[in-house]
């Protein structure tokens, strides 16, 4: 494509995005709202919000690429992505905004009076949040290099600056207003181009979608196991991920946090429609893209490779608009929680702690992306979701919906789950192709359960430690608030 008009796109999208967090920096001047834009997103912003900050790097390229490569079994990444949100709708989300905490951190603490989960559970928090940011900074490094010709790095930083000057400037009430913006320009910037190649190739009286499959890698079918660890961890991760669970403590009320999520349900399965398409598209009339290596980079390419012209350059650069806003906006809200857990543990908890807190934040994981190849997207944002999956998750599930949970067992079960799905990661880097390696690619089916067993086993063990607060506490996360008389 233009490199020129890659480059108008990429500033453009950039420009908006800190104008859009300048202008919340006029209505953010207290904790509250740097933190949890106290409390007073209503339904349909908070969903565009989630929807912005959710769909990330994996889902913009990654889920297009995979389906390029491996056809149907692929779809699983959308499906589990979007059943996780249901999970979120029927176990966590009113009774998590009930609990009055900002943080997860916040949550464990109250929850189990123990400071040292708290410790715990904060440790675990950002390095989540480092994990996943990673591979939205190596989506904008390849985003740069395929569309302009720039050096790498030169996307990972640029997304790091803007990001920074936007969560410093105004905190969560900001980021509310960019990445709602950002969903729906994610969601134009992939509708539009498909919809134009479809009707292109069926007015050309190409069969669009309709052609036999082909399978342009020879990759082998992914095994039974490997389907249902991946829909494990993908299902479970959802439940733990700190950008998102941060969100339903900016709703009003627990009524308004379930509307919220049913309503991104909605904005996901609509969103997840466009990916597949791409790879449905790309599986049939460019396979040629999978054998060059450029599966991540298909959606990208796609409009080039079957338009071509001034309209191919124009549905290029909407695409790159979009894949810079999906990389933008998912960074800010893993910015956000992390700057949140960091201020609060570390720096005192003011304001001026946030805005030191975000810039560490934003900072290291763009050490570590400069020190790491890009895997594919969608895998190494599926192995974060398996890593959350085995921590984070199990905490806050039995934290709500069991009264035996102990601090003792909290704690043993996330280090279990963490140790086990790391030491798999590790390990299956290591063994390369062997019977082992589909167990320690995708470990999240037995890992989870694991740490659940763990969690449940060694809380039973010390029941002593229930703490006195445990009644009280579950009466808060259950009992349901009036609905505000805006909400009527």
């Amino acid at each position: 494509m233009n490199a020129g008009v890659a480059v108008a796109a990429l500033a453009v999208v950039s420009v908006a995005t800190a104008v859009i967090g300048f202008y919340g920096l006029r209505i953010s001047r207290t904790t509250g709202d740097f933190y949890v834009a106290s409390r007073t997103v209503r339904p349909w912003w908070n969903a565009s919000a989630i929807g912005g900050e959710y769909l990330s790097a994996a889902s913009f390229l990654g889920v297009a690429g995979l389906i390029l490569l491996s056809g149907t079994d692929a779809l699983w990444f959308p499906v589990g992505y979007t059943a996780g949100y249901l999970m979120l709708l029927l176990f966590v989300a009113a009774p998590l905004r009930r609990s009055g905490a900002y943080t997860i951190p916040d949550f464990t603490e109250a929850r189990l009076d123990s400071r040292a989960v708290r410790k715990v559970t904060s440790l675990v928090v950002v390095l989540v949040g480092w994990l996943y940011i990673v591979p939205q900074l190596h989506g904008a490094a390849l985003t740069i290099r395929i569309t302009t010709g720039l050096p790498s790095w030169v996307g990972s930083v640029a997304v790091v600056i803007v990001v920074c000057l936007t969560v410093v400037a105004g905190g969560m009430r900001s980021i509310t207003f960019v990445q709602a913006f950002q969903y729906w320009l994610k969601l134009t910037a992939l509708a539009v181009p498909i919809l134009f190649i479809v009707f292109m190739l069926a007015g050309n009286g190409t069969p669009a979608l309709s052609a036999p499959a082909v399978n342009p890698t020879g990759l082998a079918p992914a095994g039974a196991y490997q389907k249902v660890s991946l829909l494990v961890a993908l299902l479970f991760g959802t439940l733990g991920l700190p950008h998102v669970l941060v969100r339903f403590y900016t709703n009003p009320d627990g009524q308004s946090a379930r509307r919220t999520t049913l309503i991104v349900l909605g904005l996901l399965s609509v969103f997840y429609l466009f990916p597949t398409a791409y790879g449905l598209v790309a599986r049939v009339f460019a396979p040629g893209l999978a054998r060059a290596n450029q599966a991540d980079a298909m959606v990208l390419l796609l409009p080039g490779e079957l338009v071509g012209g001034a309209a191919g350059d124009f549905l290029s650069a909407l695409v790159v608009a979009g894949a810079f806003a999906a990389f933008l906006s998912t960074t800010s809200g893993l910015v956000v929680s992390l700057a949140g857990v960091i201020s609060q543990d570390v720096l005192g908890g003011e304001v001026g702690g946030f805005r030191l807190a975000a810039v560490i934040s934003a900072v290291v994981p763009l050490g570590f992306a400069f020190m790491t190849d890009s895997l594919a997207l969608a895998g190494s944002v599926g192995l974060v979701f398996a890593f959350t999956a085995s921590t984070v998750c199990p905490v806050l599930l039995l934290g709500i919906w069991w009264r035996g949970l102990t601090d003792a067992g909290a704690i043993a079960g996330m280090v279990t789950g963490g140790i086990l799905c790391g030491g798999a990661m590790i390990a299956g880097a290591l063994v390369g192709a062997s019977n082992l390696a589909p167990w320690l690619a995708q470990p999240a089916a037995w890992t989870v359960p694991a740490a659940f067993a763990v969690m449940v086993a060694v809380s039973r063990a010390t029941a002593r430690r229930v703490p006195q607060t445990m009644a009280r506490v579950m009466t808060r996360l259950h009992t349901p608030e009036r609905p505000l008389a805006t909400e009527r």
